[in-house]
């Protein structure tokens, strides 16, 4: 009998835990927890926008001349008997920079006048002989082939004496060009002579010379910016030794170098002393202004592939873009390769939000919020969600 109760008393418990698990499951299966909030960041909000940016452009380069002459002998196998002229000289148009030694020059002269001598002689002679059978031909006196013979020979004298003529005139102009002359004024850059050196044509020049004293810059400018540099466009040039100078732009080169893919740019400086060609100089192009896309310097943020903007599309949400940079002016940054004008970029707290985060727009420029805070509202909402009091 207490067996018997028992065993009903142990199944009516049973049947009572049973029951309360049954409804405990059923409460926690109607109870759906709450979604979590999605953070919605608060930035101040600029666009792109097309601005005049007047930028400037640095790039280096040697100092060269304008226009560099080489002068070297027309003759060979005669020494060098004088200098007349060393570097750095400034010397004028036709003045002498050396003299080669023409005593044998001088005796092939002087031969060559005894030779024209003697042909001008035998030339008035025969043509006295053929004077004196004039009117002949015919009269049985000489024969026609006796006749013809004495004008002949008065015709080959004459010729010769005009070759002896001829012959004297090439002796004297190698006489004058016994003297090597500057052949414009300028300054001497170069010498590569000595006394005594045998003159040797289609060698090495025995001098080397800058046209009227110019020596100008040969600036090498990246490729991209050359298009964005005008002939006339004023440089302001930097020597080595500190001393600035205002340039001018005279040409743009038509070649880019296939290795360094830089095209030069020729710079025309004023005459001066302390200019030497083979030196090094710095020039800073001022480049006009122009309206290009640009946007503000604190709308870029650096990540480690280069520079990004964090642009907002039409439903609020973040799109990080990479860009191209230019020229930066009074806080604006001028874009090569961006999104279009008009397109909305986060300012404030944009450095904080991550691709596809959703946004709203301040009126307001406001501090960037911390990455893990929670807007109070927010924060709120999940305490009451966990039961917990706000």
């Amino acid at each position: 009998m207490k067996s018997g109760w028992r065993v009903g008393l142990g199944l009516g418990l049973g049947s009572v835990a049973l029951l309360g698990l049954v409804a405990c499951s059923e409460g926690t299966a109607n109870k759906t927890p709450k979604p979590v909030a999605e953070v919605v960041r608060t930035v101040s909000v600029a666009q792109v926008e097309l601005r005049p940016m007047g930028g400037v452009q640095q790039a280096s380069g040697l100092l060269v001349a304008r226009e560099e002459i080489a002068i070297g002998p027309e003759l060979g196998g005669y020494r060098v008997a004088a200098l007349l002229a060393d570097e750095g000289d400034t010397v004028r148009a036709g003045q002498p920079l050396a003299r080669l030694d023409d005593g044998l020059l001088q005796a092939k002269i002087a031969q060559a006048q005894a030779s024209l001598v003697q042909a001008r002689a035998q030339a008035k002679q025969a043509q006295a002989e053929s004077a004196r059978v004039e009117g002949l031909d015919g009269q049985g006196v000489l024969s026609d082939e006796q006749i013809q013979q004495r004008r002949t020979a008065a015709a080959s004298a004459n010729a010769n004496a005009d070759v002896a003529a001829a012959n004297l005139a090439g002796l004297r102009v190698e006489a004058e060009r016994m003297v090597l002359r500057a052949p414009v004024a300028g300054v001497v850059l170069q010498r590569n002579v000595r006394r005594g050196d045998v003159a040797s044509p289609g060698g090495e020049a025995m001098f080397r010379l800058a046209r009227d004293g110019m020596v100008e810059l040969a600036a090498e400018v990246p490729e991209d910016q050359v298009d964005r540099i005008q002939p006339g466009n004023k440089v302001a040039v930097t020597l080595a030794s500190g001393v600035e100078l205002e340039g001018q732009v005279r040409l743009l080169s038509r070649r880019v170098d296939d290795k360094t893919k830089l095209a030069q740019v020729r710079v025309v400086l004023p005459v001066r002393a302390d200019l030497r060609p083979g030196g090094f100089a710095q020039a800073r192009f001022a480049q006009a202004a122009a309206p290009v896309a640009a946007v503000p310097e604190k709308a870029i943020h650096f990540e480690a592939g280069g520079p990004q903007l964090a642009t907002i599309d039409a439903d609020s949400r973040i799109r990080k873009l990479p860009v191209s940079l230019g020229a930066r002016a009074q806080g604006w940054v001028a874009l090569r390769d961006g999104p279009p004008v008009g397109t909305r970029l986060a300012l404030g707290g944009g450095a904080f939000v991550l691709e596809g985060d959703r946004v709203q727009v301040s009126t307001t420029a406001k501090p960037a919020a911390e990455p893990n805070a929670q807007p109070p509202a927010k924060a709120a909402d999940s305490a009451a969600a966990a039961g917990g009091q706000p």
